[in-house]
């Protein structure tokens, strides 16, 4: 199996430095074939929402195919002046051995579990942590706001309009490839079709309309080149006194003889509530039942809540600079951190112990079960558990809130999923990547098996992670050792 390739740079020196001082320093020390466990998690859901999506897996698969120091790289190491020669030659043949288990694409994912899980030695498993981290962070917050943003809708496509907002190149194409994956119908970023088929479309800007000496012709010679995706931008002068107006006299008499009823008409300014209104009655007082109204202009999934409680009578949005960026808030916050070694073939825990006990890790080489409801088909809880635990589904299954131990759930008609699949085994790709289109289908799939009230915007039900009986003993095992230690 082999990944996509599409990544055209190579990124290997993409980490922080210490990543490389500590792997010189792993080389020089006994630790240098000690395998490792380190979990990614993140600790809180943005926008103080009730879950978040899990993206960027394939961009972390590319990247750990195409590991390796090229004699460039390496050079420049030689000239920091602070690794040996000994590490800079074991670089030259420097690649990934160890294996990767990963939520796929597109899951729901909670705070505390481990949606990526690397084994391997110390060395290789500390370099990869900038990338893996960047990736995981950026694409799960922009699938996360998008998919926030469709549900507002209600059904009404968005479209992501944001790429001259994003952070960077990479932000823009990358975004609209995760904010499709959270549920958005297209792009008008047309280079993120060309690489991983999320649909590009558009239509004019105002410079278009201004370009020409009326309005009208603008409109005329636009339906003309179009006729088929004919959507006029009709607030460049004034809506309702022009650009309506101009846009009905255009659809009328250029598609209408074409036998073309379908158009539409875009408002990026102005109260969207009161326009949207007059627009559709005017739209329909001309015949012009079929031709759909767009908006766009700095929307979130607040403002387009909003707009249809106020009812506003629009078809579909445009979503720019507060989706591309996650504007409301900007950072995922996952972590990369230690969770075992090996010694003499022995899987041994740690653990990171902090005063701020939101920063206390859960130790060992875990896996993640999510418990379904056979009855209702949703997901009720995630078991996290040590590796090698299995869930018998035959008998009633009791789990506990880890902070608050006296919470108890018991289910009897259950089944028990594992989310983390095997994506390297041994540093060969072992995992099927499957396309944009699929992570897409396979993400609404799994949001529908969430209860609404998980879905909320403000204050949603609290979804439990818990632990199993096995992984809290030796959790609370370790912490108590360490308090003794003190």
């Amino acid at each position: 199996m082999t990944s996509k390739n599409i990544l055209k740079d190579n990124y290997t020196l993409l980490c922080d430095f210490y990543e490389l001082t500590m792997a010189n320093g792993y080389y020089n020390t006994e630790m240098k074939d000690k395998i490792a466990y380190f979990d990614v998690f993140y600790r809180s859901v943005p926008d103080e929402g009730g879950f978040s999506i899990c993206c960027g897996l394939e961009q972390v698969v590319e990247y750990i195919d195409n590991l390796h120091f090229t004699a460039d790289d390496i050079e420049f190491l030689r000239a920091k002046g602070v690794f040996n020669e000994d590490f800079l030659s074991y670089l030259r043949g420097f690649h990934f051995t160890g294996d990767i288990y990963a939520m796929p694409e597109g899951t729901p994912i909670f705070p505390g579990e481990p949606i990526l899980t690397v084994r391997a030695p110390a060395m290789e498993a500390q370099f990869i942590e900038t990338f893996i981290l960047l990736t995981l962070n950026h694409q799960s917050l922009i699938a996360t706001k998008a998919n926030r943003i469709v549900r507002a809708a209600e059904g009404r496509p968005i479209s992501e309009f944001g790429s001259r907002r994003a952070q960077g190149v990479e932000g823009a194409i990358l975004g609209a490839r995760a904010a499709y994956i959270g549920g958005c119908a297209g792009t008008a970023c047309t280079i993120s079709e060309q690489r991983y088929g999320v649909p590009a479309g558009g239509t004019m800007a105002h410079s278009w309309v201004q370009m020409f000496p009326t309005e009208y012709e603008a409109f005329t010679t636009y339906c003309k080149l179009y006729p088929n995706n004919a959507i006029l931008l009709i607030d460049t002068y004034n809506v309702l006194k022009s650009g309506l107006p101009n846009a009905i006299k255009a659809f009328k008499e250029v598609l209408w003889p074409m036998g073309i009823k379908k158009c539409g008409i875009r408002v990026d300014s102005g109260d969207i509530t009161y326009l949207t209104k007059r627009i559709r009655k005017e739209l329909d007082k001309a015949g012009l039942d079929e031709c759909k109204i767009v908006i766009s202009n700095s929307l979130d999934e607040y403002i387009i809540r909003d707009l249809l409680m106020q009812g506003a009578i629009i078809d579909s949005f445009g979503v720019g600079e507060r989706l591309i960026t996650s504007k409301s808030e900007p950072v995922f916050g996952g972590v990369y951190k230690l969770a075992a070694v090996e010694e003499n073939g022995k899987i041994i825990p740690k653990i990171k112990i902090s005063e701020n006990t939101a920063k206390i890790t859960t130790p060992h080489f875990k896996k993640v079960y999510r418990i379904y409801d056979n009855e209702t088909g949703k997901a009720s809880a995630d078991l996290i558990c040590v590796h090698d635990e299995t869930i018998d589904e035959t008998k009633p299954l009791t789990i506990f809130d880890p902070d608050f131990t006296w919470k108890e759930k018991t289910f009897e008609n259950y089944t028990a999923v594992a989310l983390q699949k095997t994506i390297f085994k041994d540093g060969k790709l072992v995992y099927d990547l499957p396309s944009t289109e699929q992570i897409k289908q396979y993400c609404q799939e799994q949001i529908d098996l969430l209860w609404d009230e998980v879905k909320r915007f403000e204050n949603p039900h609290h979804y439990y992670v818990d632990l199993s009986q096995k992984l809290w003993d030796i959790k609370h095992d370790m912490l108590v050792k360490a308090g003794k230690n003190e």
